[in-house]
Parts: C-alpha cells; sequence; structure tokens
C-alpha cells in the first residue's frame, strides 16, 4: 500500500485512515503506533504486536517486546532472550542471544552472555563477540566499547578509531557526536576532533543530530547551530531552538517563537507563544492560545483555531477542534473528523 495510513480515534478506540480519509483499519485497539516500513504496533492481549497495511496482526508467535522492522527483521525479546522475526511472523533467526540490536548495513549488534559482537541477516557470526557494548552501523561504523570507553568498528570488524570517549553516537552526514561527561563534541571519520565536547547535553537526548546540514547545540544555557564541518554557525544567543526544515528552524528569544534561516539571522519574527518545525512548507505555531499553521514567508496559511496541532505529513495534519480529533489538509479543509 503506498498511501500512508493515519491514527484516528473513535470511542476511545483507536484504528487507521488512509488520505483521503476513508476508514482502512477499523478502531478496536485500546493502543496503536503509527507505521514505520509497513508495520505499526498495536496492543493485543498486554502485549505491542506488529500489523502490517491491510490490517493483518503477526500472531504466529507473541513475545514480551517487537522491535521496529529494519532490513525486514524485527527484533523480539521472549523472557530474557532476543532473536528476529521477519515480515510474515516467522521466527528468522532463533531466539537464544542475551542482546540485540537493529539491522543496519546487513549487520546488528547481539550479544552472546555479555560480549557483543555483530551478526548477519542469517544469525552468523560475522564479527565476533569481544566488546562490552555494540551500536548498529551508520555509514559504515560502529560505535563499541572495550572497557569503560567507546570507539569505532569498520565493518569488517577492525577498530577504525580507537576506544577514548566516554560515550559515541552515530555517524551523520561524516560527523559522530562524542562525549566528555555530559558534553558532547564532533568527530569525523577519520577520528580527528573537529570540536572538542564542549556543549551540554548527555548521551540520549538527541544530540548531534543534523538536520540540513546544521545541528541545534546549547552552550551555557543559549542554543546556537554547529556544521556538520565542526563550524559554529549561528552564535548561542537563543532559550531554544529546534530542527531545521524548509530552510527554517523554531528558536525562542525573549519568551517568544519565531524562525531563523540557515545564517542565523530571524526570518520569520518572534512573535508565537509555541512553535513547531516546518513540514510540507508549513509549521504550527500557537498565536493567543490557539494553534495554526504558516508559510516559510511567516504569513497564516491556515488561522489559529485550535487546541492542538501536529506537524503536516504527506498532506494531511492531525488537529484537535472542540475537543475532537479532526485531520485538515494543506487548505485547512477537514478530510476526517471523530
Amino acid at each position: 500500500m503506498d498511501s500512508p495510513l493515519y491514527i484516528i480515534r473513535e470511542l476511545g478506540r483507536y484504528g487507521f485512515m488512509d488520505r483521503l480519509g476513508d476508514v482502512a483499519i477499523e478502531p478496536q485497539y485500546l493502543e496503536v503506533e503509527d507505521f514505520y516500513n509497513g508495520f505499526a504496533r498495536v496492543r493485543f492481549n498486554d502485549k505491542w504486536v506488529p500489523m502490517d497495511e491491510m490490517g493483518r496482526l503477526l500472531l504466529r508467535h507473541l513475545f514480551g517486546y517487537v522491535g521496529f522492522f529494519e532490513e525486514s527483521l524485527a527484533r523480539v525479546r521472549l523472557v530474557r532472550q532476543w532473536g528476529y522475526i521477519n515480515r510474515r511472523g516467522g521466527v528468522e533467526i532463533p531466539v537464544r542471544f542475551s542482546g540485540a540490536g537493529d539491522f543496519s548495513g546487513g549487520l546488528a549488534p547481539a550479544a552472546e552472555q555479555v560480549l557483543w559482537g555483530f551478526i548477519d541477516p542469517q544469525g552468523q557470526w560475522a564479527i565476533r563477540p569481544g566488546f562490552d557494548g555494540a551500536r548498529s552501523f551508520s555509514e559504515g561504523f560502529a560505535a563499541v566499547k572495550i572497557g569503560d570507553y567507546w570507539g569505532f568498528l569498520d565493518k569488517t570488524g577492525a577498530l577504525a578509531i580507537a576506544p577514548q570517549y566516554e560515550q559515541a553516537g552515530d555517524f551523520r552526514e561524516g560527523v559522530a557526536p562524542v562525549w566528555s561527561g555530559d558534553q558532547w563534541g564532533l568527530i569525523n571519520t577519520n577520528g580527528e576532533m573537529l570540536l572538542s565536547p564542549q556543549f551540554e547535553g548527555a548521551f540520549g537526548q538527541g544530540q548531534g543530530e543534523f538536520f540540513e546540514g546544521l545541528a541545534a547545540f546549547a552552550q551555557d544555557g543559549k542554543y546556537g547551530f554547529v556544521s556538520a564541518a565542526g563550524e559554529i554557525v549561528v552564535e548561542p544567543r537563543f532559550a531554544f531552538a529546534g530542527d531545521f526544515s524548509s530552510g527554517r528552524a523554531p528558536v525562542s528569544l525573549h519568551g517568544r517563537y519565531g524562525y531563523v534561516n540557515t545564517t542565523g539571522d530571524l526570518a520569520i519574527k518572534a512573535g508565537f507563544e509555541d512553535a513547531g518545525v516546518f513540514a510540507g512548507g508549513l509549521a504550527q505555531v500557537k498565536n493567543k492560545g490557539h494553534w495554526g499553521y504558516i508559510g516559510t514567508d511567516g504569513q497564516w496559511r491556515i488561522p489559529p483555531r485550535y487546541q492542538a496541532a501536529l506537524p503536516f505529513r504527506s498532506g494531511l495534519a492531525q488537529v484537535v477542534y472542540r475537543g475532537r480529533w479532526q485531520y485538515i489538509n494543506e487548505q485547512g479543509e477537514v478530510v476526517w473528523e471523530e
């Protein structure tokens, strides 16, 4: 099914509709998540179960945990052991590992007792266990832990960057965030330090994620933006900064929200009570207690009249109007209503 599906709610139960507003999967579940790579997780008999876009549940086996499908395999946990299922719900790699991560680049981190290595899609060791921690590959490198420090492997299993960091994130656009205490900096794929750890934020809070070539950072309680080349492009002067999209990023200045361009100039003045990230050329903003949508020029496209509003996705946005869910199109027309 090429068209995306959207979560809907009726009488406290959740299902899905298509882009036209037609019900694709009847509301019948107490909890659901959005579709990702062809599957959504739904709560069934107090367990999360994958469901395909036709509404079919993968019920051949029930697990305590089911992850997301990556490269056609999803990690699963049964009691304390991990394995992988395929897109038909069958067990592709038996449940026998003490830990497991997602597949990326044809390999997945997995643990045998306390040591981590990497397996192939057949469940065979491609890189034997020998590490105290491991994360999925990204751009040809995987973070691994030896002793107290993290470094990076290449796909041959050779150490490309020696363990020397207290924490390490994934490579994106040729750079990876690394930590010393609760401060992070950036290295390149040669292990060269582009920026020594100096930005605020503990590991696991989204630091070092680049959007349109820039990543937000915090320093002394103020936010700015750094490039993938390790250059501070926008000096830290904002109380908050979000992600770039459509050449704009939300920022907070003097208690109000606006948007900057990629050089740090205010492209849309800080006059809103709250603001979201642009998606499809529109961003949700709050004015006088209600949400609406503006364009990249800062002009209203859909007037503020909603109690809540989410970003547009494939032409539709979920909003709350008078306490009820709605989906609207980019013209503000109601496509579906609770």
